[in-house]
């Protein structure tokens, strides 16, 4: 028995882009992602550089669809990560670069693989670029050795009205709305490429429909009301941006000389309180690193800090890095250090998910062979097993510490396990101040999401204080000196995305399982038959 032909293609639908046009198209579409994040900031670009993506992939075989997505993400993770080689050198820049752009490779690879979908039911175009992006960033943020969830579409949306989406579902659901728009671009835009279509009657229409499609997609936010989850008192918070002597990886060589920066600063705001020109602080951050020196093994380390927790009259939550739990090994923690008493042991927070190859070294053998620098992490840092939520008396805190504010489950971890205020402790001195503002940008996100004031203090900025509603406020300067102070009100409330969790991200992610699934079946069921 001879198999039914298959459906002819449609003779006037449209072909590939020349590949004269898809590679530049997958470049440009990377370039703007970039000038969508900090510190260039011009979100409109998300979307338009996912539509340029999701053109050049179009009807493409699997492998020229994964070497344009791998040419667009070259084009996006080697400048905005560029931050990574300024004193580490040109190698974990380049490797670190090319593994994330292998994800966007994986995304080229699969918006080729639907694209027989997209064909068949064209409105089905924007929302399969939606779920794709969603399942590439869910698989980015995890894999390897847990992740490196930077440049998320949702962390360029800081001053857009898709930011407020975060109270619904999160980081995953503005990725989905900002990838969305996107693909209504494309949708609009596919159109004119497709033969003869702009000769007809009001073609027009369509193409209007699907750009105020994208528009609308992009305000859609402003419906969703940004402020604090749920009410609570008042506290004020000082923030001490100590300042290093030198940037670079040699910070750690001059962590006496940081430690002294912080406790001045704290005493000389103690000085400003006692002479009623300032109003005392309820609690004081300092900054990951603040204390390198492990102040519950060196006395002296820990009576500098006891002064000036002494002189300003307030708990001061001490980033720090402690020695142990075994030999070879360190911690990076926050610990609460509480005037007159000292440290309070049973309010330190330990960094759940250290950097690999930056704060330990996994497959270290390996590593060596590729790089012997790997040899300056001497000791590895090992991981808390607890949520970051510390106990201060006048508030309760939700701290995670540098990177760990892009993890979306450590930052939640901590609002249900009763946060009221998110504190982000980071070192930024080995950085610049473009990492420094992509990582401001993660945290206007996070308050957003979970509906709480937030506020991040690094050793050499930017610091400063987020509301709710995600607007910054007090931000400091670079490689300066800085100490700023505001009274914030806490919040005891959940948003619905603090109460979905995870469920936005995995639905989505389902989804683009799904349509993988799907493209092939309808690619079985078109194969020509045996003659």
């Amino acid at each position: 028995m001879r198999a039914e032909p298959a459906p002819e293609r449609d003779a006037a639908a449209p072909r590939p882009l020349p590949l004269t046009v898809a590679a530049p198209a997958a470049v440009v579409a990377g370039l703007a992602l970039l000038l969508a994040f900090p510190p260039y900031g011009v979100w409109p670009l998300a979307p338009v550089g996912v539509a340029l993506l999701a053109a050049a992939a179009h009807r493409r075989r699997l492998r020229a669809g994964a070497g344009l997505g791998f040419l667009a993400g070259v084009a996006f993770f080697a400048p905005l990560l560029a931050w990574t080689n300024l004193h580490t050198g040109y190698l974990p820049w380049v490797l670190l670069s090319l593994l994330q752009a292998g994800y966007l490779a994986l995304l080229g690879a699969a918006t080729a693989w639907v694209s027989p979908l997209a064909d068949r039911a064209r409105w089905s175009w924007p929302v399969l670029t939606a779920v794709l992006w969603v399942g590439q960033e869910a698989l980015r943020d995890r894999t390897p050795f847990g992740g490196f969830p930077w440049g998320r579409l949702a962390f360029s949306q800081g001053d857009a009205p898709l930011l407020r989406l975060a109270a619904v579902g999160g980081a995953p659901l503005v990725t989905f709305a900002v990838a969305l728009a996107g693909g209504l671009l494309v949708a609009a835009g596919w159109r004119r490429w497709n033969a003869g279509a702009w000769r007809t009657p009001r073609w027009w229409r369509p193409v209007a429909g699907l750009t105020a499609g994208a528009v609308l997609v992009c305000v859609v936010g402003l419906l969703v009301p940004a402020g604090p989850a749920g009410g609570g008192s008042t506290v004020t918070v000082a923030i001490v941006q100590g300042n290093v002597p030198r940037l670079g990886l040699d910070f750690n060589a001059q962590r006496q000389a940081v430690l002294n920066n912080h406790v001045d600063a704290t005493i000389e705001l103690a000085a400003r309180v006692s002479a009623g020109a300032q109003a005392r602080p309820d609690l004081v951050v300092w900054p990951e690193n603040s204390s390198d020196i492990d102040p519950l093994r060196n006395p002296t380390a820990g009576a500098r800090i006891s002064q000036a927790a002494d002189a300003i009259g307030a708990p001061i939550l001490v980033g720090a890095v402690l020695l142990g739990p075994g030999a070879g090994q360190v911690r990076n923690a926050g610990i609460l250090w509480r005037p007159q008493t000292g440290p309070d042991l049973d309010q330190l927070y330990t960094k759940r998910h250290p950097v690999p190859f930056a704060e330990y070294v996994p497959l270290r053998d390996v590593a060596r062979m590729v790089s012997k620098q790997v040899d300056r992490i001497r000791a590895d840092f090992v991981p808390g097993s607890a949520p970051g939520v510390v106990r201060t008396g006048p508030a309760v805190l939700g701290d995670v510490i540098c990177f760990e504010v892009a993890y979306d489950e450590v930052v939640r971890d901590t609002v249900t396990g009763g946060a009221q205020l998110l504190v982000v402790q980071t070192n930024n001195a080995t950085f610049d101040v473009a990492e420094a503002r992509q990582q401001l940008a993660m945290v206007r996100l996070r308050a957003v999401e979970h509906g709480r004031p937030a506020l991040m203090a690094s050793t050499v900025g930017v610091s400063g204080f987020v509301a709710p509603d995600g607007r910054v406020s007090d931000a400091t300067g670079f490689n300066t000196r800085e100490v700023v102070v505001r009274q914030l009100r806490l919040a005891d409330g959940r948003t619905l995305a603090t109460r979905l969790g995870y469920w936005p991200e995995v639905a989505l992610a389902a989804l683009a399982v799904a349509a993988l699934v799907g493209a092939a079946a309808l690619r079985r069921r078109e194969r020509p038959g045996p003659g």
